[in-house]
């Protein structure tokens, strides 16, 4: 066994280009840590529909040259296959840890294949890269970023040249593309030949920003803005500052792209902690409202002023956020399909229907929303929004941001706030509360032990209420393709319990609806609602085993 890991690494290493990766290896070898290395060989970095993401290091295991490069020789290959030989490529990166490197590797690999490629001047938003697929007639499209992992990892997300992520089975086909890929010296990769772009793409995809607002509109909402140490600030101000909106504070501690993330143990807006700078930002600006981007800018967060809140801020929910831009669309007059994926609100739906418009939920993912038809306008619940479908065919931050600050600008001309709207929704539909049970795990098997523990014994109540009905959405259903969850429905609540695609973490949904008299009902529904929600997640938990 030693032997064999160890024979493993050497191969390993006589072939890898970084010699960062071959010094770390090579360290692990000489000191016979095998454990280590058992670790680092135990398979390969599996590519699917979110691509490739995991900690960075020497090995297949690992996120490293070695590993993209064979990703981006499959994914050559598979295009090829397609008929798509000559065709551009269009590469854009973050700010991580080697993400320049892996990007630089992607077109090096396209340009030998006998592909074009273009890569983006510098780390710009994921939502740049989404924009740029299509409108440079690209054949594909590859964005390296872990967008909110931790600081360790990195990522490689593919679009085809529709604009959007891949789906079955394109996926399949380029993983099974990616395991013919023989040894890496057979991979050419020219020192140049490719195209950097300039600022061009950059400049289309900011003037087409401007198309997510009302022409006229008011835009005097003041904001904070945090970019979690991404690179979300200079395209974010740069949007801004077009509309003419006035100029964003900045959480300065946060603003410029820095890949150790120091301010956050997870720079993601949803997690404990990470807004805490932004808080203490807003306490000394009093603007109307926080923006928050995710580092790859394609998520957008939301806090609003609340003196019931400890601190006087009050993050918003992404449910809130979502069913908030859909009463703004709509009052907006605007027509065609809302969309959102199974583990959002069910409040969408009713807010499409009130106003005749057509209603579709999929699969989690922006690569199943962005692909229902007609497509007006696209959330999930994990801060993800899609405003402008024509131009990006994803979630993004910058737009949703732009569109945050009008609605709050038209509120805050008729003496009103965000959280003023959400009454309104919430008496128009009833009070829909969501919460969400997230458990990290070290031991995948935890999480494959919780779901099978789940389909033996399902629950029959939860919190006191009944569940009427339970289905494995492993098997399909007639309007979803098959996906590892289960589904629970409810007296008045919902439920859906899923292993994240993204991240070693199982997650819980929740949602109860409570209905609502009059506005002086609304203090006891939150009440109510809280209590639902508090008590499913305890008793689902117990039933889960977690």
């Amino acid at each position: 066994m030693q032997h064999d890991l160890i024979a493993q690494a050497r191969t390993w290493l006589a072939e890898d280009p970084d010699p960062d990766t071959r010094a770390e290896l090579g360290a692990i070898v000489e000191a016979g840590d095998t454990a280590e290395l058992a670790a680092r060989f135990a398979g390969t970095l599996q590519f699917g529909t979110a691509g490739l993401r995991g900690e960075l290091g020497a090995g297949p295991m690992r996120m490293n040259r070695s590993v993209v490069i064979r990703a981006a020789a499959g994914l050559a290959a598979y295009l090829k296959d397609q008929g798509e030989e000559g065709g551009l490529v269009v590469i854009g990166y973050d700010a991580r840890y080697k993400s320049e490197d892996f990007a630089r590797d992607t077109a090096a690999v396209m340009t030998g294949a006998g592909l074009r490629a273009a890569v983006l001047p510098r780390p710009l938003p994921t939502p740049v890269l989404a924009y740029a697929i299509r409108h440079l007639g690209a054949v594909a499209g590859v964005e390296v970023t872990a967008s909110h992992n931790p600081p360790r990892d990195n990522g490689y997300k593919v679009y085809l040249g529709d604009g959007s992520q891949i789906v079955p089975p394109a996926d399949g086909e380029i993983a099974a593309a990616i395991d013919a890929v023989g040894p890496l010296a057979g991979v050419e990769r020219p020192e140049d030949g490719w195209e950097v772009l300039g600022d061009e793409v950059l400049a289309a995809y900011l003037a087409r920003t401007d198309a997510v607002l009302a022409p006229g509109s008011p835009r005097t909402a003041r904001t904070v803005h945090t970019a979690m140490h991404g690179v979300g600030t200079a395209v974010l101000t740069a949007a801004f500052e077009r509309a003419g909106f006035p100029a964003p504070v900045l959480v300065t501690e946060q603003a410029e792209p820095d890949p150790a993330f120091p301010t956050v143990a997870f720079p993601n807006p949803e997690e404990p902690g990470a807004m805490d700078l932004a808080f203490a930002t807003a306490r000394r600006a009093a603007p109307d409202l926080i923006i928050a981007n995710d580092p790859d800018a394609d998520r957008c967060a939301v806090a609003v002023p609340d003196t019931a809140t400890e601190g006087g801020w009050r993050m918003l929910r992404g449910d809130e956020v979502g069913a908030l831009l859909a009463a703004h669309l709509v009052e907006r007059g605007v027509s065609g399909v809302f969309a959102e994926s199974i583990v959002s609100s069910s409040l969408l739906g009713r807010i499409a229907e009130k106003a005749g418009l057509g209603h579709e939920e999929t699969l989690t993912g922006f690569k199943w929303i962005a692909r229902v038809d007609g497509l007006r306008y696209g959330y999930e619940e994990a801060l993800g929004y899609c405003v402008d479908p024509e131009g990006v065919r994803d979630k993004d931050g910058i737009t949703a941001a732009l569109l945050v600050a009008e609605l709050a600008s038209v509120l805050k001309e008729q003496g009103r706030t965000l959280l003023d709207l959400l009454d309104d929704l919430a008496l128009a539909h009833g009070l829909h509360a969501t919460d969400q049970l997230s458990v990290r795990v070290e031991d995948l098997s935890v999480i494959a032990d919780a779901m099978a523990r789940l389909r033996e014994q399902p629950p029959t109540a939860l919190a006191g209420l009944a569940v009427t009905s339970a289905e494995d959405l492993a098997r399909g259903t007639d309007r979803l393709p098959p996906t590892d969850g289960l589904r629970y429905h409810l007296e008045g609540a919902r439920v859906i319990v899923r292993p994240s695609g993204t991240e070693p973490k199982l997650k819980c949904y929740l949602e109860v609806v409570v209905p609502v008299a009059d506005a002086a009902g609304l203090p006891a529904a939150r009440a109510r609602g809280a209590e639902l929600l508090a008590g499913i997640k305890r008793d689902l938990a117990e039933a889960a085993g977690i």
